[in-house]
């Protein structure tokens, strides 16, 4: 009994692996990959409707205003040691003044014009280019002999209010670098300004104000009982100063179709 009870215990064993034989074995990955994927009947989402990311706007950079330039004190002179010649007569103001414009000019040292000889030659070359009932040297000999030995080209004017006048030296010293000539004492004496003091820069400042006038006066050290002394070469008079003996001229001096002012033989730029 015993052998035929195994017998048929066997028999139902070899059927059981059979049939566990025949079952595919699945890993637990293939088992997911084979399921079947669920898709969404929706239609996709327009790109109008994504949301836009938020940003931080950036800060509008602050403009700051350019500051309004401010007129500083200024100061140009063309003295140097040496420039200043005496006139050697009581009558060749003009001529020892074209000397010291030369040397005002010429700054390398080497031609120094101070001979009398040479001065006398310029108050004739002066005096031959001016027409008064003095017979001497004027403002218009002064100017054409300035420019004729290479110093110019200058011409005179003359400017009926006194800073404008002074405004036009200047601007006029600072634009060419060379000196101006003042005709003083209503029109019986001249002096030479080579340089100035102002506050704002001419180039910078149409309406800035001389506050100093660095002056030659080839008289020095006689000056004159009624105008005054003599100012010393490169001596810094202020506005007041210089109209003491800086005062229109009158016409009656010489001819000229010139009206009555502050004359000065100026400096023009070179074309």
């Amino acid at each position: 009994m015993i052998g035929a009870q195994l017998r048929i215990l066997a028999w139902f064993v070899v059927p059981a692996t059979l049939l566990s034989g025949c079952t595919p074995a699945t890993s637990l990955d293939e088992a997911a990959t084979d399921r079947p994927v669920q898709i969404s009947s929706a239609p996709p989402a327009a790109l109008d409707d994504i949301p836009t990311p938020h940003r931080i706007p950036s800060p509008t950079p602050t403009l700051v205003p350019t500051p309004t330039p401010v007129p500083r004190a200024f100061a140009l002179n063309l003295y140097q040691e040496g420039d200043f010649v005496p006139q050697y007569t009581f009558e060749w103001c003009v001529a020892a003044s074209i000397q010291i414009m030369h040397n005002l000019i010429d700054d390398t040292g080497a031609r120094t014009w101070a001979d009398p000889v040479q001065q006398g030659q310029l108050w004739e070359m002066a005096r031959a280019r001016s027409s008064n009932s003095f017979n001497g040297a004027n403002p218009l000999g002064w100017a054409q002999v300035l420019t004729k030995v290479g110093m110019g080209p200058y011409t005179v004017v003359s400017i009926a209010d006194y800073q404008a006048a002074l405004r036009t030296a200047a601007r006029a010293i600072a634009d060419t670098g060379r000196p101006v000539g003042l005709v003083m004492w209503r029109g019986r004496h001249v002096w030479v300004m080579s340089g100035f003091a102002s506050l704002g820069d001419p180039g910078q400042f149409p309406d800035f104000s001389v506050t100093g006038i660095r002056v030659q006066d080839p008289l020095y050290p006689y000056g004159d009982e009624r105008w005054g002394p003599s100012p010393a070469p490169n001596a810094l008079l202020t506005p007041k100063q210089l109209a003491t003996q800086f005062v229109v001229r009158e016409p009656r001096r010489w001819s000229s179709n010139l009206p009555t002012g502050y004359m000065l033989v100026l400096p023009v730029a070179k074309a």
